[in-house]
């Protein structure tokens, strides 16, 4: 059962009387709505009234309004203002620009703008690379979307993608020390996307394509990694293809299996379940079937698209037909990024031995957590409030902190698979287990040690 959280928290500033029970009946009322209190707090005091912030996690917005309205309820409470503090975070913006260099005086100025920047312009005039160098091209990456594929929302555009592009570029500041700048198209035409891009890229490092829809999105990044000198990474696909092997890597070292062996169930074939099946495949699985809402992807099949037809090609030795639940008799490993609620604990029953399952649809998995649990040795998700979150977090910061520390040119598929190593190996010997398969998305270690096993790729 979902519980209330912090994505949900409200703060309800409200009159009550001064009385020894108000508190109490205060806390009773939220928690008879399903609320859960994380503050209480009294801001003004008067002979006939206290004036009380009360903030609590809800479930939702229409949660949060119940609630309330409970509140309103009691006697002698007056609701005077319901502030959603997520929406206050949000206030202005995430992000700002900062300067990095003094501006004090004349002679600050004339170094850092006019007539001392001429110099500087004239350098990278008479060679290009230096703006590697002498520009904020040296650290700033360019998290680009068309807003056509938000999170689990759907096609929002470029305005609604904004605040997602805000949060994305203050991680990479948090975990990376990157400067990102949100880039968000108004526009969802494949050839004027590419351009876009192409006519921004001389001031980037980098380009992290974010929330495009597959699968334009293949076809965007193919030619843009063909047209640029600069990294193009595709953070729907490779970042979590990167956590996803990662977190595999371990889980089968808890199981005792090898990848060699294993027969992999890969349910959703956008842009996150063919990028996992490429990268997997990269590490010579037994055999990886594919399943859309279509059922399971074979040769067979009539009305694949290119994608789809590149999939059954290398996948599905047997050429097996049949929906999901037929695709899971006797594999060792499901991976999901589809949709919620699609199987129960009776179909993990039919998996292989101490089978794995990562259900990472959100925010509501494949299958509940605790019912794959009756069943399989290793179990994993895309949320927080489980163990063993599979969380992009973990990759895009050090993959671009060592794309960048390298000068990279391009990325490859040994960097991503460096990367995925990686982050295993943040958990040791002795602190993985079941529960323990990747690191905390909060774990200081992991971005630099992603960052420099990226950087030793790239330069190798």
């Amino acid at each position: 059962m979902p519980v209330p959280g912090p994505g949900y928290s409200i703060t309800v500033r409200l009159e009550a009387p001064p009385s020894a029970s108000a508190a109490g009946d205060l806390t009773s009322a939220v928690g008879r709505a399903g609320g859960v209190i994380t503050a209480f707090d009294v801001v003004e005091s008067h002979n006939d009234r206290v004036v009380i912030d009360l903030t609590c996690n809800a479930l939702s917005a229409n949660h949060a309004k119940d609630i309330t309205d409970t509140l309103e309820t009691l006697p002698g409470i007056v609701v005077r203002k319901v502030s959603d503090r997520t929406f206050l975070v949000h206030l202005g913006g995430k992000i700002e620009i900062a300067s990095k260099v003094p501006l004090r005086n004349r002679d600050d100025l004339s170094r850092a703008y006019t007539p001392g920047v001429a110099r500087v312009c004239e350098a990278i005039a008479k060679n290009p690379d230096d703006a590697r160098r002498l520009t904020i091209k040296r650290n700033t990456v360019a998290v680009v979307t068309d807003g056509s594929a938000v999170l689990g929302l759907g096609n929002l555009g470029p305005a609604a993608a904004l605040p997602v592009m805000e949060g994305k570029a203050a991680l990479f500041k948090k975990f990376a020390g990157v400067d990102a700048w949100p880039v968000c198209l108004d526009t969802q035409d494949t050839e004027e996307i590419i351009r876009a891009v192409e006519l921004i890229a001389p001031v980037y490092g980098g380009i992290n394509l974010e929330d495009i829809s597959a699968p334009r999105c293949f076809e965007i990044e193919a030619r843009l990694r063909e047209k640029l000198d600069i990294p193009v990474f595709h953070d729907d696909q490779h970042g979590t293809a990167i956590v996803v092997v990662a977190a595999l890597r371990n889980a089968l070292r808890v199981v005792g299996k090898d990848i060699k062996d294993c027969r992999i169930t890969v349910c959703g074939v956008g842009a996150a379940g063919s990028a996992i099946i490429r990268l997997l495949q990269a590490q010579s699985p037994g055999d990886i079937i594919a399943v859309d809402v279509d059922g399971i992807v074979h040769r067979d099949r009539p009305g694949l698209d290119a994608n789809l037809k590149s999939i059954a090609s290398s996948t599905n030795k047997d050429n097996q037909a049949g929906r999901l639940h037929d695709a899971l008799v006797g594999s060792d490993v499901f991976i999901g990024v589809s949709a919620p609620n699609l199987f129960g604990a009776e179909q993990v029953a039919t998996m292989a031995k101490d089978a794995i399952v990562f259900a990472l649809a959100n925010p509501d998995p494949e299958i509940d957590p605790m019912e794959a649990q009756q069943h399989a040795a290793v179990v994993a998700t895309g949320r927080s409030d489980f163990p063993n979150q599979i969380n992009n977090v973990l990759a895009f910061p050090g993959v671009f902190r060592g794309l960048l520390d390298a000068h990279a040119r391009t990325i490859t598929d040994a960097m991503l698979l460096a990367a995925a190593a990686a982050i295993a190996d943040v958990v040791d010997g002795d602190r993985l287990n079941a529960s323990f398969i990747v690191p905390s998305v909060f774990d200081n270690t992991v971005a630099p040690a992603v960052a420099e096993a990226v950087r030793k790729a790239a330069t190798s």
